[in-house]
């Protein structure tokens, strides 16, 4: 059996879907991810994803074409649509239909609901379960050591920036936190993609370590997987802590030492 699911969204949306991705990966011989561009990398992070096929619904009508002339190649058994966010279904479902996969399943946006668990429940409904002992949470394919980034010794990640710009911090309240942090006795590393490089820098300062525009995304969840904590408002920095086990502080917290210093270490 050949499966496609299709996830828009950004790096957490993609990886709310990995557990309805190794349900479908119980029955289906193949899986294919089909999202957006922001999505892809998360994509390819996850366990038993065969294949990542990007589509960004506002392109042009010659590439729609092309992309569904690729899908009724494959023909594909069985599709499931995950809605991100309040995005609904409806885009990819029509694209699916064109490209002529014989099933398809749809999950609406999932309201009060975790995505993860509106994810499994839709693909329940095509037939598709966990297998026996899997937990259901996010998770991703092993990561890399990163020590030769990080350097040696436990550290506390500050990844400042976020998709949502409402989400981000200044410079100003980052650089205050790494110095906070590193005054309580943490080793600090700032995170950040290349487009956050001058931003990461500001709040790295002299206190933290900077490795703004460094780690591709599977890198970053090697660095999350080594760290003792991530304080982030970012949903999807936050979303791939979650995936390696590491601890999120909220950058909201009063007193952000104290909340960070009454995590458990992890080794």
């Amino acid at each position: 059996m050949k499966a496609l699911i299709a996830r828009p969204g950004g790096l957490g949306d993609v990886l709310q879907a990995g557990p309805a991705v190794r349900a479908v990966a119980t029955r289906a011989a193949r899986v294919t991810m089909l999202c957006g561009p922001r999505g892809a990398s998360a994509a390819r992070l996850l366990p038993h994803v065969d294949e990542v096929v990007v589509w960004d619904p506002p392109g042009e009508a010659d590439d729609a074409d092309g992309l569904v002339r690729k899908l009724r190649e494959e023909a594909y058994d069985v599709a499931l649509v995950l809605a991100a966010g309040r995005r609904g279904p409806g885009p990819a479902t029509r694209l699916l239909r064109s490209a002529h996969v014989r099933r398809i399943g749809a999950a609406p946006p999932p309201g009060g609901r975790p995505e993860s668990e509106a994810a499994l429940g839709a693909a329940a409904e095509l037939g598709f379960g966990l297998r026996r002992g899997d937990d259901g949470r996010p998770r991703v394919r092993p990561v890399p050591d990163t020590a030769a980034l990080t350097g040696n010794g436990p550290y506390v990640v500050v990844h400042p920036g976020a998709g949502d710009p409402g989400r981000a911090w200044s410079a100003e309240h980052g650089a205050e936190a790494v110095v906070l942090l590193a005054d309580a006795g943490h080793r600090v590393v700032v995170t950040g993609g290349p487009e956050e490089a001058a931003l990461t820098r500001a709040v790295a300062g002299r206190a933290g370590v900077d490795l703004g525009g460094r780690t591709d995304p599977r890198a970053f969840a090697g660095v999350l997987r080594a760290a003792d904590a991530l304080v982030t408002g970012s949903g999807g920095a936050a979303g791939l802590a979650a995936a390696v086990g590491t601890p999120v502080v909220p950058p909201a917290t009063r007193d952000l030492t104290r909340a960070v210093r009454s995590l458990p270490r992890r080794r």
